[in-house]
């Protein structure tokens, strides 16, 4: 190639070159001496890169410079919002449903409705809520006792 001309082959290979210096953390010396180049030499395509990209035109930048590839990483969907009910039985058993749809939730108050037992007198609640006394999570179900 004659003098002053660019060759795009050489550029091309002193861009890759700077890329993994920098990534390699090492000094210029050190990457000089492991890959057999001239200090002098990367030197000044250092300095000259710097002046194309400084002169070049910003459409033409983003052309001509390889952009990295985008990284895909894997990710886990997790469902949107889920619902987490807490069933006090009257016995001192707790039944969690971790992650309920309506139509769990209605099965669950069919089941507990009315009809089976007896209505029992409500006090009425205050406004402040009541410190509670933790109860046990799982005691002995007797038998014939309902839940």
């Amino acid at each position: 190639m004659a003098r002053g001309q660019r060759d795009p082959e050489l550029e091309r290979q002193w861009r890759e070159r700077m890329a993994r210096w920098q990534a390699s953390g090492l000094t210029v010396r050190e990457f000089c001496r492991r890959h057999g180049l001239l200090e002098t030499s990367f030197y000044y395509w250092k300095r000259e890169l710097r002046k194309r990209d400084a002169a070049a035109p910003a459409t033409l930048k983003s052309c001509s410079v390889k952009k990295p590839r985008p990284t895909f990483l894997p990710l886990t969907v997790l469902p949107a919002a889920t619902l987490s009910v807490e069933v006090r039985c009257p016995s001192g058993h707790v039944v969690v449903l971790s992650a309920c749809d309506a139509a769990s939730l209605a099965s669950l108050f069919m089941a507990l409705g009315p009809q089976s037992r007896e209505p029992q007198s409500r006090e009425p609640q205050s406004r402040e809520p009541q410190a509670r006394e933790p109860q046990a999570r799982e005691p002995q179900a007797r038998e014939g006792e309902p839940c």
